[in-house]
């Protein structure tokens, strides 16, 4: 009873934790049988699915698949694309996330929920606003007409729409990261007698250069995969301003099964290749930290 009583609160709520987690066995094993269903029905199955369909008619079929020269056309484009938007937004995103983790001022939480502006606005409505702002009957339309500069059914309105739904993605991997490092290691290398510059490239990057190539490998695959914007701001055009997604799309409508899951294919193995990506970046960045952490002295922390 003495035992009992004078046992602290932290005790008792750790013994009623380990005693929750002590769940019988059936209940463990239908915990995981769930989950594995519930991946089998929504992941597994469909991506095997692709791929059985891809095949279906053989190996010469597939690759058929790949030399008709809309789908070399619509595989450049998506590179193309991909390759412009992908360093304009790591650009953005490093300094984005440099100004606003490191400095205030005002505006700052201003700045910062715009740049969460792209995952709240549906895709096909940001592709509208460039319609409206360049199309022949938008605001910039005319003027844009008689000097003859395509922005809208052309690449840089692909580009556009592409930029606006993934310019977040490396600026939000940054900036919780920035904030918790805190600014003592650039104040340090600045005493010591380093630039800003230096500073920020000797110090600031390579402290976040794991969430740096993360947030890189999630820009490159949403840049690449991205269907709603584009095809509001692309007009369709077979050979010309259609990505993957857009073809797969033609593909399917024109009832060519084969040819239409065997380009999707190729989109599911650009997402599993960006999840291995993703899985290895973050193991490294564990290991990291898990480095510093026993590498730092006890009871020293960052302000």
């Amino acid at each position: 009873m003495m035992a009992a009583a004078n046992s602290t609160p932290s005790q008792s709520i750790t013994g009623r934790l380990g005693g929750a987690a002590a769940e019988p066995r059936w209940v463990q094993v239908l915990i995981v049988m769930t989950a594995l269903l519930f991946l089998a029905s929504f992941l597994f199955i469909p991506l095997a699915a692709v791929f059985a369909e891809a095949f279906r008619k053989g190996m010469e079929a597939y690759l058929a698949s790949f030399q008709d020269g809309a789908a070399v056309s619509a595989i450049r484009l998506t590179l193309i694309v991909a390759g412009i938007a992908v360093p304009l937004n790591l650009v953005f995103g490093v300094v984005a996330s440099w100004c606003l983790a490191k400095f205030q001022f005002p505006g700052r939480s201003v700045l910062i929920t715009l740049i969460d502006l792209p995952f709240a606005v549906s895709p096909v409505i940001s592709g509208l606003v460039y319609v409206l702002l360049f199309g022949l009957q938008g605001w910039l339309g005319p003027w844009l007409a008689a000097h003859d500069i395509e922005v809208i059914f052309a690449v840089p309105g692909i580009v556009l729409a592409t930029l606006f739904v993934t310019f977040p993605f490396v600026a939000r991997e940054l900036i919780p990261l920035m904030q918790e490092q805190g600014t003592e290691d650039e104040q340090a290398a600045i005493t010591l007698g380093a630039t800003g510059l230096q500073a920020f490239l000797r110090v600031t990057l390579p402290n976040v250069k794991w969430a740096l190539l993360y947030g890189v490998i999630l820009c490159n695959a949403r840049a690449m995969g991205e269907f709603g914007a584009v095809s509001v701001v692309s007009g369709h055009i077979r050979g010309q301003t259609n990505t993957l997604p857009l073809h797969v799309e033609i593909l399917y409508n024109e009832y060519n099964f084969v040819a239409a899951f065997a380009v999707a294919s190729l989109l599911t193995l650009l997402a599993m290749v960006t999840l291995v990506l993703k899985t290895i970046v973050e193991r490294r960045a564990g290991l990291e930290r898990a480095a510093t952490a026993e590498t730092t002295p006890r009871g020293k922390t960052r302000n």
